[in-house]
C-alpha cells in the first residue's frame, strides 16, 4: 500500500487538466490537500485576470483530493456538486487552492476549498467553495 502523499501524487499526475495549467501538489495530510498553478496567459479571460475556471478546477480538484485522502485505496472520488463563490479577482503571480473535508462519510464527504491569489509572497482570498464528493470505486 503506497503512503498518502504517493497516492494522491500518482492521481493527480494523470489529471491532463491541471498538466495544462501547470498546477503543482504543494501539500497532501489526512483530510487536506495544497495546490498551485501559476496564471498562464492561456488561462486569463478578457480583463487579464485568471479565469474562473481556472480558480473553480483548482478549488474543485483540492477539495476532491482532501476528500480521497481519507478513503482506502481502493476508491476514488468523483464530485457530486459544488459550488463557489468568487470574492475578487484572480490577480497575482499564481493561485493556490487549500482543499479540506469539512464531514466524512461513507455515501458523502463535505468538503470545503479557498482559493487565493498570492503576489510577491501576499495572499488575498479570491474564492471559497462548497460541495460534496461521493466515494466510487477505483
Amino acid at each position: 500500500m503506497p503512503d498518502l502523499h504517493t497516492r494522491i501524487a500518482a492521481s493527480f499526475a494523470r489529471q491532463g487538466m491541471m498538466t495544462t495549467f501547470g498546477a503543482q501538489l504543494a501539500a497532501v495530510a489526512q483530510g487536506r490537500v495544497e495546490i498551485v498553478a501559476p496564471i498562464l496567459p492561456g488561462s486569463t479571460q478578457q480583463q487579464g485576470y485568471g479565469h474562473a475556471a481556472l480558480t473553480f478546477a483548482l478549488g474543485d480538484t483540492a477539495a476532491g483530493y482532501a476528500a480521497l485522502s481519507l478513503l482506502p485505496d481502493e476508491q476514488e472520488v468523483v464530485t457530486a456538486e459544488i459550488g463557489i463563490h468568487l470574492l475578487a479577482p484572480a490577480v497575482g503571480d499564481l493561485l493556490v487552492a487549500r482543499g479540506r473535508v469539512v464531514k466524512p462519510g461513507r455515501r458523502l464527504i463535505v468538503v470545503q476549498s479557498e482559493v487565493f491569489a498570492v503576489t510577491d509572497g501576499v495572499e488575498k482570498q479570491i474564492a471559497l467553495l462548497n460541495g460534496t464528493m461521493v466515494p466510487v470505486a477505483a
